[in-house]
Parts: structure tokens; sequence; C-alpha cells
């Protein structure tokens, strides 16, 4: 018997970040001012896709970017040498502009912590906002997203993993027993 369940499919991951799309086009009033920033690894394929259905139903193209945290990070010390820096790649300057940063699983909160110091290094947005495909709780900063795929409650000794295709070949999202996020 597997220690997974599946929770979302391929399909369910779609029609998520499709209703993300409009989400972020209704709370902003529009798009003119809007960059969406995915957190390495899984949030820039998510950031991708959202940015791809906003131009479906809008006809909009979002500056997309990408934001490594790996030096912000407050477990940096443990993760030792083999933490791997890799590239931020922002498309415009985010100075007064609303930045969407788009992660896969929301839990402590302490990689969005992460992100919002690394955007403070880049520009100072009007404002930022926060979209995950999964809230599973557990949070040990005062941090909530603005735009939720799905929450999925969890217990401490669950971990939920997000598959993508261009990552792992797959999309979906299961909830692996016996094991925790990072």
């Amino acid at each position: 018997m597997s220690n997974e369940k599946q929770i979302l499919s391929a399909d369910e991951i779609r029609r998520a970040l499709v209703r993300i799309a409009h989400e972020i086009d209704e709370r902003n009033g529009g798009l003119r001012d809007v960059v969406i920033v995915g957190i390495r690894s899984r949030g820039v394929p998510l950031a991708e896709r959202i940015a791809a259905a906003i131009a479906d139903f809008d006809g909009t193209r979002v500056p997309v970017g990408q934001l490594d945290i790996t030096l912000y990070r407050d477990d940096l010390k443990l993760r030792g040498p083999a933490a791997r820096v890799r590239k931020t790649d922002l498309p415009i300057d985010i100075t007064g502009k609303t930045v969407v940063l788009v992660d896969d699983v929301l839990f402590t909160g302490r990689t969005v912590r992460a992100a919002l110091d690394a955007i403070a290094d880049l520009g100072r947005p009007a404002r930022i906002q926060l979209a995950v495909l999964i809230d599973r709780g557990h949070r040990e900063l005062p941090i909530r997203a603005d735009f939720v795929g799905k929450n999925v409650p969890t217990s401490l000794s669950e971990r939920v993993m997000v598959r993508l295709r261009e990552t792992d070949g797959v999309d979906e999202v299961v909830i692996q027993r016996g094991a925790s996020n990072e």
C-alpha cells in the first residue's frame, strides 16, 4: 500500500491556476502594473502558467520573473555548503508595481519571509501579494496567502508534494504520510 494520496490531479491544478489568474485580475482592478514572480523552484512554472492563463482570457502579457531566495533563508547554515544559488531574473523594475509572489506550498511562512527580504533588495513595489497552489497550515510566521488554489489541512507528519510536468514530468499534488515539508 502506497504512503501517497493524490489531492489534486492535472486538471484540478489547471483549474486552480486559472481561478487564481482571474482573482489576481479582479483584486487589482486590471493587470497594468502587475508583475508575477515565481519563487524557485516550483513557483516559477506556476507563475508562468498563471501568466499564460491571464493572456488566454485577457490578452494581457503580464511580465513574469523568477526569484532565488537561497541566500535569504534563515536555515542556510543548516543546509550547509550544498545550498545551490540559482538565478534571480526580474524582467522589469518592480518599483511602484504590484508584485504577485507565487509558490507551490505555503507551510511555515519562512520561504515567503525570505522572498520578501529578497524583493526588498530588488526594489520597492507598491504592494506584494502572495499566490500559492497549496496552503497546508502550520504557520510559524504571521503570513497568509492572498490567492490559494486549495487549502489542505495536514499533520506535521505529512508532506505535501507538488509535482509539475516542467520539473517532474507529471502534474499532481500528493500527500505523503510519515514525512514533513522543510
